[in-house]
């Protein structure tokens, strides 16, 4: 065999073992593995941006506890800071007068009660001779004159006791009111509140309506804010709107009223919201300061996306829509922000399919395959 032919014999072997390796390897190389991606769905939903305004805590109930009847002071049952309910004592007038009228009230009407059974015993016998003159009248001894008389005499007992009645009614009202002002010595909480000042000290002299001490009631608090004009739009009766205290927690509000008073320097309305503070505990106070998250204008349904779904390449926002077992790239354009999401102006369409993890890795036309926790 000649050298020629020997490496010829040897050698085509080699070379057709080498090309069939490399066409298994481009083969598999070809076979793509698909990536695993997470998606989230285009959805429609309303749209309402929000601007801060500064508000405060307002008490439904804050005021003077005034006297309600004339009278040095006593004794004061509370100090500043104190809390108390609705009827307790705050303060103590001196009764001793009131004390004695109260009972000459009820003197005088035991009196009248006493009168007017007296009265009830005359009625009934000038009755009884009425009586007996009616069995009478057949017999010579009947005298018209004497009868006559007789029943006089039962028309007046009668009216005496009607007079009696009457005054035991006076008498009654009278111990009332003497009552009624002996109850306005002890000065009481009219609502549930925090004691904030004194206005009078013990001993001194108290006319009606002479204020005693200043309360708010704490736990009964609204949110007032002085809303602009053009603002206005968005908060009707009963819309929501978050809050934000000064220890950064958040609470809700829904709008009771819109107050028809504009300020003409401002061009504000105040705006009247009741607060949901679910069970907080922390320190309230009227006047306290507050963020209110108002709405910009009217609420409008827009398409949203989510903003992990954003890419941005060259100057343009692109997503990858999933199309079958594909991602496609899309180009779109967006608007406002709404938290986690973004709304979509242009290019997809409600119900579509957007990467949001996975997107990174990713080439047009690429095969992708959706993680269950999607």
């Amino acid at each position: 065999m000649t050298l020629s032919a020997y490496r010829t014999g040897h050698v085509l072997p080699v070379l057709a073992a080498v090309f069939c390796g490399l066409v298994l390897f481009c083969a598999s190389a070809g076979a793509q593995t698909p990536f695993l991606v997470r998606v989230d769905a285009v959805v429609s939903q309303p749209l309402s941006q929000t601007v801060p305004v500064i508000g405060r805590l307002v008490a439904s109930q804050a005021g003077e506890v005034a006297a309600r009847i004339d009278g040095p002071i006593a004794s004061f049952e509370v100090e500043v800071g104190d809390r108390v309910a609705k009827g307790d004592i705050i303060a103590v007038l001196n009764d001793d007068i009131l004390e004695s009228r109260r009972d000459l009230a009820e003197a005088a009407l035991a009196l009248t009660k006493a009168q007017l059974e007296t009265n009830r015993a005359e009625a009934a016998l000038a009755k009884q001779a009425l009586d007996r003159m009616e069995r009478l009248r057949k017999s010579a001894a009947f005298s018209q004159a004497r009868y006559d008389d007789a029943h006089q005499q039962v028309n007046i007992a009668l009216q005496r006791v009607r007079e009696a009645q009457a005054m035991i009614a006076r008498a009654e009202a009278e111990l009332r009111f003497n009552q009624i002002n002996l109850d306005y010595t002890r000065v009481s909480a009219p609502y549930d509140g925090v004691i904030t000042r004194r206005l009078t000290e013990t001993g001194a002299y108290v006319q009606v309506g002479d204020p005693v001490v200043f309360m708010i009631s704490d736990q009964n608090l609204e949110v007032e804010a002085e809303v602009p004009f053009e603002r206005l739009a968005g908060l009707q009766e009963g819309t929501a709107a978050d809050f934000t205290l000064d220890d950064g927690t958040h609470h809700r509000a829904i709008v009771r009223a819109v107050l028809p008073s504009e300020n003409p320097l401002t061009r504000t309305r105040v705006v009247r919201f009741t607060p949901h503070f679910n069970g907080f505990i922390g320190r309230l106070a009227n006047a306290q300061s507050v963020t209110v998250s108002i709405p910009a204008g009217a609420a409008r349904d827009v398409l949203s996306v989510h903003k992990d779904a954003i890419i941005r390449r060259l100057g343009k926002t692109v997503v990858y829509v999933v199309e079958g077992d594909k991602a496609e790239a899309r180009t779109i354009e967006i608007g406002e922000g709404m938290g986690e999401r973004l709304e979509v102006l242009s290019g997809l369409k409600e119900g579509e399919l957007v990467v949001t993890r996975g997107n990174e890795r990713l080439t047009p036309g690429a095969q992708v395959q959706i993680d269950g926790a999607s």
